[in-house]
């Protein structure tokens, strides 16, 4: 491709996806001031907004394979050299180009098994509207190919993996040639019929292969719905459920909000909203002794409660954080990193946490309820690390700043906008006035109207830039959640949660002994998947045993959520960890030295939460 028509292309496709993502917010808002002033909807609203996600989801996914940037865990690729090291990489983008091919045929198929020719939704017909999921998984397939880490001749080798991805979905190929050829001749049932027997004698060695692969920079995504894809090649399943959940999930009620909220908080860490706040609570807190510190744990709890665990908090601002400890506030370097990483997850339990949007999606359980639950534990761990600083401040006699009201007040009148916004959240969620995903698009209009109009941090004419750097996080969190769907179906639909309860059940008659082993799984887990994905495939296994021990699903879901966060500082493979390491360019394993007393410190706080269950349930009663 020119490099003209690859700038156009490439245009063009950032000017959709920002469009799309700022209509993603207008059409509830537009929906809640008709309802509020007309007492009347916006025809078609909600479906119209579902759909935008699913569209969101696949070109931040295109955007993220062009840009590189799929989550991925590549510690293994650290103890490769040389051109082995190279093999690798053609490898992992060969088996992404097989899996996201056969994923487009999937697709193809679904829409036409599962949408007449006529269904509508809204104005638009359904099937074209579905039709970015084969699309953009073919674009993505194709990207993997253009890796900047691949030479001419690996190009063309995982050029060649759309086609055997194409060979991989040959049970959806044979359904579409049903469609169009009804009187197709035999030889295609004796080939569907020969794929499954190999499927049925070899799917547990390609599993494992994909599961080693995870640790080899494989993409997340990648790694799970193709673990999904053999498992239901395998079962003789129909490889269409694995796109239908995909496109179930994507156009769920309250899967909207994760975008929303995660562009909020985008535009907030984008503008100088960080500087603000910092200002404010220095202030306020300057002159405790190790008030400073509170101030980074106070701010870092803000960020993380709208763009999620995704790492953004760290890279945002663990720069200008760290500046402010060290050369500012005293503080030794070590600590301050440390307290850094450790407060990157820090406002996970905090709403409108993301992670708690998805868990009440997944195990059906009220996120008002999960929301109220989050509340204490939260304030607990921000407790936690907050003493954890004053202690250090006294110990290394870090300089305080004298309180003055003026400045309070000063910095207050700066930063209200920002310090409003959490409490406009949850007046409009918790008094009922909007639903999660309404009022997840206030948030996104009072963001751009906080930093365009009032602060004017963001000109206008840069507001599409801030959406596309917000795409390849929302796109990669979102394909993610798509993969694993597929993955989670099966699970439930080969009645592994039965069974493991089953077998807890038998073994395992202690309520206390069944918590450890959940906090030493979740750990595990927590180091090894992001947290999106591990709500999808794990919560459908944990849920019957947590009924199983009496638990209540509020308070399960809050140690899931606590034990996952604790995951992230884990090493060695902890996510928190490598963009710790990335932002303050700092070798890994003094990352690991440097946070290992506040992963002590939070564990005894995640222990807490588990064995004392007033924690999660006190606001409840």
């Amino acid at each position: 491709m020119a490099p003209a028509t690859k700038a156009f292309v490439f245009k063009l496709e950032n000017t959709i996806a920002s469009v799309f993502l700022f209509l993603l917010a207008f059409i509830p808002f537009v929906e809640i001031v008709l309802r509020m002033v007309f007492r009347t909807g916006l025809s078609a609203g909600y479906d119209y907004t579902a759909h935008l996600v699913l569209w969101i989801t696949f070109l931040g996914g295109m955007i993220t394979s062009r840009e590189e940037q799929h989550l991925s865990v590549s510690v293994g690729m650290d103890i490769l050299k040389g051109r082995f090291k190279q093999h690798v990489v053609t490898l992992n983008s060969f088996v992404a180009a097989v899996i996201t091919s056969a994923f487009a045929v999937s697709s193809v198929s679904m829409i036409l098994l599962a949408f007449d020719p006529g269904q509508m939704t809204g104005i638009f017909s359904t099937r074209l509207l579905a039709s970015i999921m084969p699309l953009g998984y073919l674009i993505i397939s194709f990207r993997f190919s253009l890796s900047s880490q691949l030479s001419v001749s690996e190009r063309l080798i995982v050029r060649s993996g759309i086609l055997f991805g194409v060979i991989l979905a040959l049970p959806s190929l044979v359904n579409i040639l049903y469609i169009y050829i009804p009187d197709l001749p035999p030889f295609w049932d004796n080939a569907v019929a020969v794929y499954t027997l190999v499927f049925q004698a070899v799917h547990v060695y390609v599993v494992l292969f994909i599961a080693v692969a995870a640790f080899f920079g494989l993409p997340l995504f990648i790694v799970l719905g193709g673990a999904a894809y053999i498992l239901f090649a395998g079962a003789g399943g129909s490889l269409e459920l694995i796109p239908n959940e995909a496109y179930t999930m994507l156009t769920g009620k309250t899967i909207a909000a994760i975008p929303m909220f995660t562009l909020s908080g985008f535009i907030l860490s984008e503008s100088k909203a960080g500087e603000r706040l910092i200002g404010f609570f220095r202030a306020l807190f300057g002159w405790v002794p190790g008030g400073m510190a509170v101030v980074a744990v106070f701010v870092s709890a803000f960020f993380t409660t709208f763009t999620g665990a995704s790492g953004v908090t760290i890279l945002a601002l663990g720069g200008l954080l760290s500046y402010i400890l060290v050369k500012k506030g005293g503080y030794n370097e070590n600590f301050a990193h440390g307290l850094l990483t450790s407060s990157g997850s820090i406002g996970l339990l905090f709403p409108p946490s993301l992670p708690i949007i998805l868990y009440g999606v997944v195990a059906q359980v009220s996120i008002k309820d999960m929301f109220l639950g989050g509340v204490i534990p939260g304030v607990l761990m921000v407790v936690a690390l907050s003493v954890f600083g004053v202690v250090a401040a006294v110990k290394q006699k870090v300089p305080r700043i004298p309180f003055q009201a003026r400045e309070v007040s000063r910095t207050f009148v700066d930063s209200f906008w920002e310090i409003l916004l959490p409490f406009i959240i949850m007046i409009f969620y918790f008094g009922g006035i909007t639903t999660i995903v309404e009022t997840g698009a206030i948030a996104v209009i009072y963001a751009l109207i906080a930093e365009m109009l009032i602060h004017r941090d963001i000109p206008l004419k840069n507001i599409g830039d801030v959406f596309i750097k917000s795409l390849p996080i929302i796109g990669g969190v979102l394909i993610i959640l798509a993969a694993s769907r597929g993955l989670s179906y099966y699970i439930v639909d080969a009645e592994i949660p039965m069974k493991l309860a089953a077998w807890v059940e038998l073994h395992i008659s202690s309520r206390y002994v069944f918590l450890i082993l959940l906090n030493l799984a979740l750990l595990v887990t927590g180091m090894l998947m992001d947290i999106f994905s591990a709500i999808m495939v794990v919560v459908p296994l944990i849920l019957p045993l947590g009924k199983l021990f009496g638990i209540n699903p509020v308070h399960l879901g809050i140690i899931f959520l606590a034990n996952l966060e604790l995951g992230y500082l884990t090493p060695p493979v902890g996510l928190n960890l490598f963009l710790a390491a990335y932002r303050f360019e700092k070798p890994l394993s003094k990352i690991y030295r440097t946070v290992i007393p506040f992963f002590i410190l939070l564990l005894v706080a995640v222990l807490l939460i588990t064995y004392v269950p007033w924690f999660s349930l006190g606001l409840l009663r």
